[in-house]
């Protein structure tokens, strides 16, 4: 990628923020269909393509970020109010997670988890003087208070529904999609993810969650099918080290998918209009 990303066009009348040229939330019916773990891959692959790129977890009951990227302590707050974001692999990152101590959970009702999201948004120094060209926001499983949060106070360029082959996953990201669409979130498209699985010793691809569901499904609601990814141990056993598959091994079979889905996904968000307003990333 040459030059600055510009800013697309967001939801309602709300404008891009000034540190953030394109928020994309990544969204999924239910929990378990590996949505963290696409989440930070994409941002990595994203920046691995030269963009300034940060992940914002979402999912404050459940933050699971940090670990996937292999942070801890705590971000410094130069001010006491604003914070700035933790580094690791190439891309910022802000996390409940590296508030709170580990194993702390979090015991509250749906207004205290928004406003967390949005403090967490609005009060981290995203990208420093020039701003990032994508924030990831990994939202957490389902439809709820963060989601309506995210789509009436934060401008989203895009959203992206994760899913895995397998009708009962399908049927759930279905109101994911619908949902975006209702509050007039422009998806950009859907993954497909453990679509496959190659056997190590042999070779043989086998399908065992099921085959083509993300497909149909793209087709229905006619939004582009992104990227089928793979089901390795690998990209299991690189997020819980802390190095995500697309800094661990970024020629390997797994990180080329990841990096192809980010490309279709960049491709999309340029068929989207521009922002109506030059964006600045300084101070304001």
């Amino acid at each position: 990628m040459n030059g600055r990303i510009p800013a697309h066009a967001v939801q309602g009348q709300l404008k891009p923020l000034p540190r953030v040229r394109n928020i994309i939330a990544i969204g999924s019916g239910k929990g378990g269909v590996g949505k963290s773990t696409t989440a930070v891959n994409l941002a990595l692959a994203l920046a691995a393509d030269g963009a300034r790129v940060g992940v914002l977890d979402a999912d404050v009951y459940g933050p699971s970020v940090p670990m996937m990227l292999g942070l801890s302590g705590r971000p410094d707050s130069p001010d006491g109010k604003s914070i700035v974001p933790m580094r690791a692999h190439g891309i910022e990152a802000m996390s409940i997670g590296l508030l709170v101590e580990q194993d702390t959970p979090m015991i509250w009702r749906g207004p205290m988890a928004t406003s967390a999201l949005t403090q967490l948004l609005n009060e981290t120094l995203w990208g420093g003087e020039d701003g990032l060209d994508y924030l990831i926001v990994d939202l957490p499983p389902g439809t709820g208070d963060i989601q309506l949060t995210l789509a009436q106070k934060i401008p989203v360029a895009g959203a992206i529904i994760v899913t895995t082959p397998q009708d009962v996953a399908t049927l759930d990201a279905r109101k994911a999609l619908k949902m975006f669409q209702k509050v007039d979130v422009a998806v950009l498209g859907l993954i497909e993810n453990m679509a496959q699985h190659v056997c190590t010793n042999c070779g043989h691809v086998e399908h065992l969650f099921g085959q083509g569901g993300g497909e149909r499904m793209a087709e229905q609601y006619g939004v582009p099918l992104l990227g089928s990814l793979p089901l390795e141990a690998g990209i299991r056993e690189q997020g819980d080290a802390g190095t995500p598959v697309v800094a661990a091994q970024p020629d390997s079979a797994a990180a080329r998918a990841y990096v192809d889905t980010a490309r279709r996904l960049v491709e999309e968000l340029g068929k989207r209009p521009r922002a109506s307003m030059p964006i600045s990333a300084s101070l304001v």
